[in-house]
């Protein structure tokens, strides 16, 4: 395919996700002279991922942390967005496949990020959720709170054990994150709200199969954080690989020792999928993946043989930098966005190229629980409270919408000063059937 796009008027665009590579393209091309854009999305609204655990530990409701995508494009009067999912592509005709309805292209950016992996285990899914949507987030807030819930009614000790013992399975930042947050819920939010069980007395385990948590951190940083979640009241275990969840039990080894720990809630932060947009890709063009189901991308994030078709995002590989994949983050997804955008405007004025891709890597961060974090800027690393601040500036500049910013912002306020969480809900099905359940119990008890 020829990299000039200049005989094209005018040129479309179609861009496949909303997420932060999706979202970041479109808003690069607001507005762009002979240009159309296209975003296609199965959800209508961007989701801000990085917060997703407050929103399944009762700090933000699900509406703080999304923004409606129409909302954000309303001033990109050359953008349309389309509700519906893509389910196949046509590199020879241009055309991305949604059931029946072809959308043709000029351009194709293909961002639909990643999916929570079990490493061929995922029968263990429904015993242990991972993060990685808002329903998602709001199950986990769900058996959360119903283990306290169910706990408070409880009376046989092993069991009341089982429902106050929280077990998250990798290391990296959900799973440090949703740790902390969760014994932030129960050693401090929740210590005065129940009158039968000591929420004290809840354990928090968290598995980490490598050597440290967050090993993309400095080492002295990884340990900082390892300290301060010990000092929250987590037990973390590193060296550590689950062999099985069956019925509530989770196995697995540490120091070649087997052990077994009895869990109402179970949860899975380790390990990605790519979606499956990437095989769709591979199956169509001569684009290749790896292990993980990521697209290995050119150095101009396009794909081989197919110089208007882009992958950006949490579905791309690009190991162009230091011979390592980039990590699937925020700030490496928006970066990618705003390059492909900048590369489809020049090649509309006639140049075939802008040079390849680089990644100005800002650093990285955790949050760990109330004034504690780590951020590791390179030369500059911080833990403790300068770290918590540093980590919520981050977190609500990259929040796209103002008043979205405005709202978490105060939501943060209160709960710092307070240490009160306002979208503590048990909403669903399971819910009810919960409620049906104590109300039972309460009859036989009377």
């Amino acid at each position: 395919m020829g990299a000039s796009l200049e005989n094209h008027q005018p040129h479309e665009v179609v861009i496949v996700g909303g997420g932060f590579g999706g979202l970041y393209t479109a808003k690069a091309l607001k507005n762009v002279k002979n240009v159309n854009v296209t975003l296609i999305d199965k959800r209508n609204f961007h989701l801000f991922q990085p917060l997703l655990y407050q929103v399944a530990t009762g700090s933000l409701s699900p509406g703080d942390i999304s923004s409606p995508l129409r909302a954000v494009l309303s001033k990109s009067k050359n953008t349309k967005v389309l509700l519906g999912e893509v389910n196949d592509i046509d590199p020879e005709a241009q055309n991305v496949i949604m059931g029946d309805k072809l959308v043709s292209y000029d351009t194709l950016v293909v961002a639909t990020g990643a999916r929570h992996s079990y490493f061929g285990n995922d029968h263990w899914q429904k015993e242990a959720p991972g993060l990685k949507t808002v329903e998602d987030a709001i199950e986990i807030r769900r058996r959360i709170f119903s283990a306290f819930e169910t706990a408070e009614r409880e009376t046989d000790p092993e069991k009341r054990k089982a429902l106050l013992t929280f077990l998250v399975i990798g290391g990296g930042p959900t799973g440090v994150e949703l740790s902390g947050a969760i014994a932030e819920l129960a050693y401090k939010t929740l210590e005065e709200d129940f009158r039968n069980i000591d929420t004290s007395e809840t354990q928090i385990l968290l598995l980490q199969g490598g050597e440290r948590v967050l090993p993309f951190v400095s080492p002295e940083l990884s340990q900082a954080a390892a300290d301060a979640l010990q000092a929250l009241g987590v037990e973390v275990h590193t060296k550590t690989r689950v062999t099985n969840i069956d019925n509530e039990i989770v196995t697995f080894k540490q120091d070649d020792k087997v052990q077994q720990v009895s869990s109402k809630t179970i949860l899975w932060a380790a390990g990605i999928q790519a979606s499956p947009m990437g095989k769709i890709l591979a199956k169509r063009t001569d684009a290749e993946c790896d292990r993980v189901g990521r697209v290995i991308v050119e150095p101009d994030l396009s794909i081989k043989g197919h110089k208007n078709i882009f992958v950006v995002g949490d579905l791309s590989n690009f190991s162009h930098h230091n011979g390592k994949p980039l990590p699937g983050v925020a700030p490496v997804a928006t970066q990618e966005g705003e390059y492909v955008a900048k590369l489809v405007k020049k090649r509309l004025q006639g140049h075939n190229t802008i040079g390849k891709f680089k990644y100005n890597d800002y650093g990285n961060l955790a949050m760990i629980g109330q004034n504690a974090a780590v951020v590791d800027l390179g030369p500059v690393k911080l833990t403790g409270f300068p770290a918590w601040l540093f980590w919520l500036f981050i977190h609500i500049y990259f929040l796209i919408e103002f008043d979205s910013k405005i709202l978490i912002m105060l939501q943060w306020t209160w709960s710092y000063l307070t240490r009160k969480r306002g979208s503590r809900l048990i909403t669903g099905k399971e819910s009810l059937a919960l409620a049906k359940v104590i109300t039972h119990q309460s009859r036989m008890e009377s």
